[in-house]
């Protein structure tokens, strides 16, 4: 049990050798971490013995106290009020006769009460059926793997986001962890792969998974508010892997897929090339057969492939006949056959995702690796791309959520002109526009995750790529649109890196990262009327 203090108390220890302060209502013991504090002793020594919350949140965020709480703090003020108890939902109406409780979760479709309220419920800044909404789509399964992956986050990652942000790597235990928890195994839009894991998801029976519990699990890791952590986790895997899965000879899959869905080893998407980008078709790799028909020996670049300088595993477009689509393979290239060099690319943004620039030089690669059919891989590739940006939407989206409640919470304790934040119509204004993109977005998001999960994986490749692509521009517009209005909220503090303003500022940065990668917002736009109206006609579209 924590102990209390009064005020005397922590006032009789304002001195160097005994240092102690008050933050919100708890007080922690600064004497040993004065040589450890970033801005030095004498900013510690000004508030010892006093409350210096104000101070604190003048140059620190919620991640800080997180950080440092469980190490320093040594208890309470007895004038702090306790924790307000979460108001109880309220009672579902009655039915005329229960039905008895069914083993499994609802599905999809069939009526359910609305789970019970969870998280902050600041309006907008978590889907609304987190704070009570009904829905079709969730369940309790949903609920308690949302509620396992927050808890890991808020007490293991999102201390330490900035930390490893600012050393551009995530240590390898973490993504070992993922592997650990079965994250991996359902992230890659199919199934739950639990035939090649030993460890399921603890919340969720395996064979109860779907894409909307990657939709939750995707959602909650995107809550750090680093787009760099989250590709680090689940970037290079939740793109390099599904066509593994999918299109690889089921050897190569027993072979690989145990040490990827483990987290002991890596694996990552190769196709953009210094002159080809989204400009899939015209790639320059080139794969070349063996005189014995054994090898492809593949020679070529890669640039912007992320988590490329840790992988082991590259799932690699190359050209393996004419030019075009139609001379487009797919390999998988181990890094340990020779001849891969990998080197790390600093970017703007996403600094702990691994950004690398690859070099193939007579690389041999077995037959038995290849993914699909010779010549035919542009449209794994392409069906690839609905999974890749699919992730790239739903990150977007609550990075959008993570800008609105950043600026939630500082709006209602910032003052200016004599009144808070809040009070100004005109940064009302701005929270309002920010929150209804987010949620016209995330409306459209559901539908099509629910259309994927209840058509085949070619009607749906056909029928929603239009629709993906326009909502990749869309997710990513939004985002840009919230990290600008916060920042403006926010002010300075959203300028320099660290502190109140450190997620806006970081987010800000990797704004970009998302607006190309996975097909341009330009393209994208272009690519969703194209698409729509090729399959409209096909279906009977009458003009």
């Amino acid at each position: 049990m924590s102990k209390i203090f009064t005020q005397s108390d922590v006032a009789a220890h304002s001195k160097p050798d005994s240092l102690w302060i008050v933050i919100d209502g708890d007080v922690y013991d600064l004497t040993k971490f004065q040589d450890e504090h970033p801005g030095g002793k004498k900013i510690l020594q000004k508030v010892a013995g006093k409350d210096a919350s104000k101070q604190f949140w003048k140059y620190h965020n919620e991640a800080i106290l997180k950080k440092y709480q469980k190490q320093l703090q040594i208890g309470s003020l007895d004038t702090k009020p306790k924790a307000e108890e979460p108001p109880a939902p309220a009672p579902a109406p009655k039915k005329e006769a229960p039905k008895p409780k069914a083993a499994a979760a609802p599905a999809h479709g069939e009526e359910a009460e609305a789970l019970d309220p969870f998280g902050s419920l600041i309006p907008f800044s978590d889907p609304s059926w987190y704070q009570g909404y009904h829905s079709p789509y969730y369940n309790e399964t949903h609920a308690a793997l949302r509620a396992e992956v927050r808890e890991w986050i808020e007490k293991e990652i999102e201390p330490f986001v900035t930390e490893w942000d600012e050393k551009k790597q995530v240590p390898p235990e973490i993504y070992k962890e993922m592997g650990r928890r079965g994250y991996l195994a359902g992230l890659l839009g199919t199934k739950y792969q639990k035939d090649y894991v030993k460890n399921h998801v603890k919340s969720v029976p395996p064979e109860q998974w779907d894409l909307f519990h990657e939709l939750v699990l995707t959602d909650e890791l995107s809550r750090t508010g680093s787009g760099g952590f989250v590709w680090n986790v689940i970037g290079g895997f939740g793109i390099g892997c599904p066509p593994l899965v999918k299109f690889g000879k089921k050897s190569l899959v027993d072979r690989i897929l145990p040490g990827i869905l483990s987290g002991e080893k890596r694996i990552c998407l190769a196709i953009t090339e210094p002159d080809a980008g989204s400009d899939v078709a015209n790639i320059t790799c080139e794969a070349k057969l063996s005189e014995d028909g054994k090898y492809y020996i593949v020679n070529g670049e890669k640039k912007w492939i992320t988590n490329g300088i840790w992988c082991d595993y590259f799932t690699t477009a190359v050209r393996t006949g004419g030019p075009g689509m139609d001379g487009v393979s797919l390999l998988l290239i181990e890094r340990d056959f020779g001849g891969v060099s990998t080197r790390r690319m600093d970017c703007q943004g996403v600094w702990s995702s691994g950004t690398t620039y690859i070099t193939f030089e007579d690389v041999k690669v077995p037959v038995e690796n290849l993914i699909g059919k010779e010549n035919k891989g542009f449209r794994v590739i392409m069906t690839n791309f609905n999974h890749e940006r699919i992730g790239i939407i739903i990150q977007c989206l609550r990075f959008s959520r993570v800008c609105f409640e950043e600026a939630v919470k500082y709006a209602n304790k910032r003052r200016t002109f004599g009144k808070k934040l809040i009070d100004h119509p005109v940064i009302r204004l701005k929270l309002a526009h920010m929150a209804r993109q987010i949620e016209a977005s995330y409306n459209w998001l559901e539908n099509i995750i629910y259309q994927c999960q209840k058509m085949g994986e070619t009607e749906a490749m056909l029928r929603l790529g239009g629709a993906i692509a326009g909502l990749k521009a869309q997710a990513t517009v939004t985002f840009e649109f919230c990290a600008r209005e916060a920042s403006q909220i926010f002010g300075g503090l959203s300028y320099s890196r660290g502190g109140q303003g450190g997620k806006i500022e970081r987010l800000y940065r990797d704004v970009r990262a998302y607006a190309i990668p996975g097909g341009s917002e330009e393209i994208m736009l272009d690519l969703s009327i194209r698409q729509s109206m090729r399959v409209h006609k096909m279906i009977g579209m009458k003009l």
